[in-house]
C-alpha cells in the first residue's frame, strides 16, 4: 500500500491542516515528520476553530493513529496542553502517540533561541523562540535528551545535569544571563514524563508494521519547502528537512514506500518573519490579502508578508519534492482584485532566469511578471470546477501548464467542504 505525503511548497501556511484532515478520513495512520511546536495547522469544521502546533492533523477523525514521528523535537508541555485542549472540544485523543527516539525541548533551548536572535540583531532569523533550533542543534551536536530518556530517571539526570552545566556557562559567560536550575526542571520534566508515558511507542516499527498489513498511512510535514534548512532560503530558514525526503529519515521509512507526493501551494504566496521575498507586494494591495486571507500567524500572531504567485519557486518545489499531486489553496481571497500578478521568472545579476538560485537577496532579484484579468467575484460557494469564472480557469491552467502538474483539489475557503475536486477518484 503506497504511502501519502503533504508538503508545503512556499513559505509555510499552505493550508497543510486543512488538506491532511481532508485526507485523513480515509487514512489509518496520520504521521509528524519533522518540527516542532513551531508550527501551527489550523481546522475549520462548521465553525470551530482547531489549532494543533505537535499532534497530526488526522486527530479529528477518531479512526486514524495519529504519531509524532523521531524526526520531530518535542515540547512536553506544549503538547500536554495542546491534548488539555483538544479534549475540552470533546475530541478523543487516546491514538496520540509519540515515537521514543523523538528530541525533548528543555526550558535551556527556549532560552538559547531567545538571546540568540537578540544577539543578531537585524540579521535575526526571526524564530518563534520555541527553542526548536537550538534542540536541533543538541541533536546533531549528539547532547540531546530523547523521549526515551525521560523513561529512565538515573540516565535523564545525568544527561541533564551535563547539559544544564553546560548551558549555563553559554548563558551566564556569553549572553551575560541569570543561570538555569537543575532540580526544578529536573523534577518539572519527570512529572511530564508520567503523564505521557502511556502514549510512548517504537513508531518505527510501528509505521512498518502498518505498511505490512497494507494500512493507510499519510506523512503530514510542518512549514514548507522554502525554509527547508537545506533547500530554503537560508539563513533564513527552519532546522529540519521540511521535503519529502525529510519522510525517510524523520519517519524511518524507505524512499520506495512513497508514491503520491502532494504539494500545497496558496494562489499568492505568505511569509512570516526575515529573509527574502522577490514577490512581496507594499501597500494597499498586500493589505486587501492579508484581511481578506486572514493572513497572520497560527502560532505568533504575527502578520504575514504578502505578495504574488511565485511560479518560479515553487516550480523549484515540486522538482525537489518530486511533486505529482498540485493543491491550490485560498484562491478565494484573490476574487475581488481587477488585476492578478504571476512572476514567470527573474532578472537575476543583470541576466533573465527561470531558476531558484541559492544566494537569493531581495537586491539582486527583479521579478518579470504576467497580468491577468481578475475575476471580480466571489466563488467560496462554488464546488464544481466548470462553474468558476472563466478568468479565474484561465489563471489555474497557466499554472498547470507552467508547473506540468494537474491540480488535484482548490480551496475557496477555511472550511472543511470549501473545496472543489478536479480528481474525485483520489478521494
Amino acid at each position: 500500500m503506497p504511502l501519502n505525503v503533504i508538503v508545503g511548497l512556499q513559505w509555510g501556511d499552505e493550508g497543510k491542516g486543512k488538506i491532511t484532515d481532508l485526507l485523513s478520513k480515509n487514512s489509518d495512520y496520520v504521521i509528524r515528520y519533522q518540527g516542532g511546536n513551531n508550527s501551527g495547522h489550523s481546522i475549520h469544521i462548521n465553525n470551530r476553530h482547531f489549532v494543533l502546533h505537535l499532534i497530526p492533523s488526522g486527530i479529528i477523525y477518531s479512526h486514524v493513529n495519529c504519531i509524532i514521528g523521531p524526526g520531530v523535537v518535542i515540547d512536553p508541555k506544549s503538547l500536554i496542553q495542546e491534548i488539555k485542549n483538544l479534549e475540552s472540544f470533546g475530541i478523543n485523543t487516546d491514538k496520540i502517540y509519540l515515537s521514543n527516539r523523538a528530541h525533548v525541548i528543555m526550558p535551556y533551548h527556549r532560552l538559547l533561541d531567545k538571546y540568540q536572535e537578540e544577539s543578531l540583531g537585524k540579521m535575526s532569523i526571526g524564530t518563534t523562540h520555541r527553542g526548536i533550533g537550538p534542540a536541533y542543534a543538541d541533536k546533531i551536536g549528539r547532547v540531546g535528551i530523547r523521549i526515551v530518556d525521560l523513561m529512565n530517571i538515573d540516565l535523564f539526570r545525568i544527561k541533564l545535569k551535563k547539559n544544564i552545566d553546560f548551558k549555563n556557562q553559554i548563558i551566564t559567560k556569553i549572553y551575560k544571563g541569570d543561570p538555569i536550575f537543575f532540580e526544578s526542571i529536573y523534577e518539572e520534566y519527570i512529572e511530564y514524563a508520567k503523564i505521557i508515558s502511556h502514549r510512548i511507542i517504537d513508531a518505527v516499527y510501528e509505521i512498518h508494521n502498518a505498511f505490512h498489513k497494507r494500512k493507510k498511512i499519510l506523512f503530514e510535514g510542518a512549514q514548507a519547502m522554502l525554509l527547508d534548512i537545506n533547500y530554503g532560503t537560508y539563513p533564513y530558514v527552519t532546522t529540519s528537512s521540511c521535503s519529502t525526503g525529510g519522510v525517510c529519515t524523520g519517519a524511518g521509512v524507505p524512499p520506495s514506500f512513497l508514491k503520491n507526493f502532494i504539494g500545497i501551494a496558496k494562489a499568492y504566496t505568505t511569509r512570516v518573519g526575515n529573509g527574502p521575498f522577490p514577490t512581496e507586494i507594499k501597500g494597499d494591495e498586500s493589505s486587501l490579502i492579508r484581511e481578506k486571507g486572514n493572513e497572520y500567524g497560527t502560532t505568533t500572531n504575527r502578520p504575514r508578508r504578502c505578495g504574488w504567485l511565485d511560479l518560479v519557486s515553487l516550480k523549484y518545489s515540486c522538482m525537489i519534492n518530486g511533486i505529482n499531486h498540485l493543491i491550490i489553496t485560498k484562491l478565494d481571497v484573490l476574487s475581488t482584485l481587477k488585476v492578478i500578478k504571476v512572476c514567470i521568472e527573474y532578472r537575476y545579476n543583470g541576466k533573465i532566469i527561470k531558476y531558484f538560485p541559492a544566494n537569493i537577496e531581495n537586491n539582486n532579484i527583479e521579478v518579470v511578471y504576467i497580468e491577468f484579468y481578475g475575476w471580480e467575484k466571489e466563488i467560496y460557494h462554488i464546488r464544481n470546477y466548470e462553474n468558476l469564472p472563466e478568468n479565474c480557469k484561465k489563471y489555474l491552467k497557466f499554472i498547470e501548464n507552467y508547473l506540468n502538474i494537474r491540480i488535484l483539489l482548490i480551496s475557496v475557503g477555511p472550511e472543511r467542504t470549501q473545496n472543489i475536486i478536479k480528481n474525485k477518484s483520489f478521494f
